[in-house]
């Protein structure tokens, strides 16, 4: 496993490093006058040997090369950017397109009309993609040329003022919305000059909506905590049925019940002994949440190493459920506690709690340790509490219970082979959940190797296995001989095969909404019908502020900024559970112009870019820096219903697992929209 870790880092860090450092295509340019007010600008590609860089006139799924230039009232063009005649023209069978691009040297030519006599600068902002022949490998080629036009007056024009300042030059060949060609009223690299600040969210933001229009949905419970509660309160009960706690059940209550000295003394230690146990493993998860702060929480979610660790440390977990070997603690810690356990009193009766948690640490710990990792990775500050808090009380509870009704003790079953079944199943859960973390990676980074299908053919093998375990034909070494199968384990094998029999339409695009939140999205698969779609259920979205608030323009829409996550459970459970039913799909696709943007998308930006006070190097850092300044909110799914101004139709929210109410807040803002706001 180590040796496991070792490759998987060094194999990341390269290929960070190889997509950082690849610069494939090199311009150049110049401007020739032709006499009678004209002139041509040629610019030059000079592309690397076994790379090839992709034309203007290329299918979409290629990403076509694209000029840009902002209006200038100085020259105005004449006709489009000229290209010849590609190196390579033919039609891809594998991404089902026409693929025409250029090898070494191409020359792109655009006359313009000078419409004024003094010099001048002209900016083309480029967008393309460049592919290396050997691996495969592309990458994006953004520059921002300035080519400077000598005038016959020798003196600087000002290009803000002469001519004819109303004309808008669009893009040749703007790429808008999932990669389709539509001319766009402003230049992608000049947006942020051109495009309204976005408002910010305020109280007297708020105060300005129209309140005939509903408020919409505007709970702000974190539901997410009761969902942590009881993954912790799960993981507490299935502690207490694993070998290392159970058979610790009936001994502690018998020895507080007759060593008491009468039957209300024994139940007053036996809570005491419960509420210790509470104490410690909450304490536990305070610590966890003091350590980390929710900044830190938030980026473990999408941090390579630390996903990969996890990873790793949940395979560790299964080998050891699984019986290779057993995690336990330093002996002389279980003796220090152990010794101060016979103090006596409350301080004895906390130490034999604290001893308890010690010895069983070989079971305990595994459970304790996913959901330590589950709740920190969640991104919220108090999730590591509260999931602790969950897990110590199913803990607890049968020992304060039985020592308050001692004649259930009677009903327990007997320890057995039952409890080792119990840390073997749990060895098959833990396996399925590391694929998670190592899922985390792969599509934050975009590294496209456990795709959707991959993911779920693992998961359909590792719940058949243990289908397959419950039915007794398969044994580890720990089991007991037995060639009987129990009724509740035929019966836990009909549901885990039920399970796997769920699972196999996922395969070929079925929602699978029990998981949602757990495989990789939707999108993200390998088998595709038509072209690959980055958008859930099919939807035409965008990724970027600016172009939404441009195509909002174009179709006279609202807009929606969907602040979303590649590895957010909630996001995937809004998308697939919520956005495909009818009152709400509908409004999205007809009434709103969605815009999707990646809180934790790692890939770099072309240049870093400045959000508020922080430069951000990252796609996801851009969106996360701007849904943090002018939303005051880091959490994701957060929807904002903007106008074209970015001005504020709707209070934001979050995490809305009602349908109807998300349906009531997209209603909202449309009625505001198209009432208009009262300033």
């Amino acid at each position: 496993m180590r040796k496991l870790f070792i490759l998987l880092f060094f194999v990341s860090g390269y290929l960070g490093v190889k997509a950082q450092m690849q610069t494939p295509v090199t311009w150049t340019h110049e401007f020739k006058s032709t006499g009678a007010g004209e002139g041509e600008i040629q610019i030059k590609a000079s592309i690397q040997n076994g790379w090839h860089l992709y034309s203007q006139k290329t299918d979409p799924v290629f990403l076509p090369l694209v000029f840009s230039y902002p209006k200038s009232a100085c020259y105005e063009r004449v006709g489009k950017t000229v290209e010849p005649k590609p190196h390579k023209d033919y039609y891809d069978d594998l991404m089902q397109g026409q693929a025409r691009y250029f090898e070494k040297e191409v020359v792109f030519k655009q006359k313009i009309k000078l419409l004024t006599d003094g010099d001048f600068e002209v900016v083309v902002n480029i967008e393309g993609q460049a592919c290396d022949d050997e691996t495969g490998m592309c990458v994006q080629t953004p520059a921002t040329l300035k080519i400077q036009v000598k005038g016959t007056s020798g003196k600087p024009a000002d290009c803000k003022s002469a001519g004819n300042n109303n004309e808008t030059v669009p893009a040749d060949s703007a790429k808008g919305f999932e990669g389709t060609e539509t001319p766009v009223d402003v230049n992608p690299d000049s947006a942020p000059t051109t495009v309204n600040e976005p408002e910010k969210l305020t109280p007297e933001a708020l105060a300005k909506l129209d309140p005939s229009c509903g408020e919409g949905t505007s709970k702000k419970e974190d539901r997410s905590f009761w969902g942590i509660f009881i993954a912790g309160f799960l993981g507490g009960f299935l502690a207490l049925l694993t070998p290392c706690v159970f058979p610790m059940v009936p001994l502690t209550v018998s020895y507080f019940t007759k060593k008491s000295g009468g039957r209300a003394k024994g139940l007053m230690n036996a809570l005491i002994y419960a509420l210790s146990i509470m104490v410690i493993y909450t304490t536990l998860g305070f610590v966890v949440t003091k350590i980390f702060g929710p900044e830190a929480l938030n980026q473990m979610a999408t941090n390579v190493y630390f996903n990969l660790a996890f990873f790793v440390i949940f395979v560790v977990f299964a080998v050891s459920f699984f019986g290779a070997f057993e995690i336990t603690l330093p002996s002389w810690l279980v003796n220090k506690a152990d010794q101060a356990s016979n103090k006596g009193g409350l301080i004895g009766i906390f130490f034999m709690a604290f001893t308890l948690s010690l010895v069983s640490f070989s079971c305990t710990g595994p459970i304790i340790g996913t959901l330590l990792v589950e709740a920190a990775a969640g991104g919220s500050n108090a999730g590591p509490l509260v999931g602790m808090f969950g897990f110590s009380l199913a803990l607890a509870l049968p020992f304060a219970l039985f020592a308050a009704f001692p004649g259930f003790l009677q009903s327990l079953p007997k320890s057995g082979g039952w409890l080792n079944s119990v840390k073997i199943i749990l060895g098959f859960l833990e396996l399925a959940l590391a694929m998670k973390f190592l899922s985390n990676v792969d599509l934050a980074y975009h590294w496209g190797f456990l795709k959707r299908e991959l993911f779920l053919a693992i998961w359909i093998v590792i719940f058949s296995l243990m289908g397959m375990y419950l039915l007794g034909k398969i044994k580890f070494k720990s089991d007991t001989d037995t060639d009987k199968t129990s009724i509740s384990g035929l019966i836990m094998a009909i549901l885990t095969f039920s399970f796997v029999v769920y699972l196999i339409p996922g395969l070929w695009g079925a929602p699978l909404r029990l998981i949602s939140g757990f495989p990789p999205p939707d999108f993200y698969k390998e088998w595709t019908s038509g072209e690959e779609s980055s958008c859930p259920l099919g939807l035409d979205c965008g990724h970027d502020y600016n172009e939404g608030i441009a195509r909002g323009k174009r179709e006279n829409k609202p807009i929606m900024l969907d602040f979303t996550g590649w590895n957010c459970p909630n996001c995937r459970r809004m998308e697939e559970n919520v956005w495909p039913k009818k009152e709400v799909y509908d409004r999205i696709k007809n009434d709103y112009v969605l815009v999707s943007l990646y809180c934790d998308d790692k890939q770099s930006l072309p240049k870093p870019e400045v959000i508020g006070n922080r430069t951000a190097e990252t796609i996801g850092q851009k969106w996360s820096y701007f849904q943090q300044d002018y939303y005051n909110n880091n959490a994701q799914p957060f929807y904002v219903l903007i106008d074209h101004e970015g001005r504020l139709l709707a209070e934001p929210q979050g995490y809305t697992p009602s349908s109807a109410d998300f349906a009531k807040y997209l209603e909202s803002g449309l009625c505001r929209f198209k009432n208009g706001r009262e300033e």
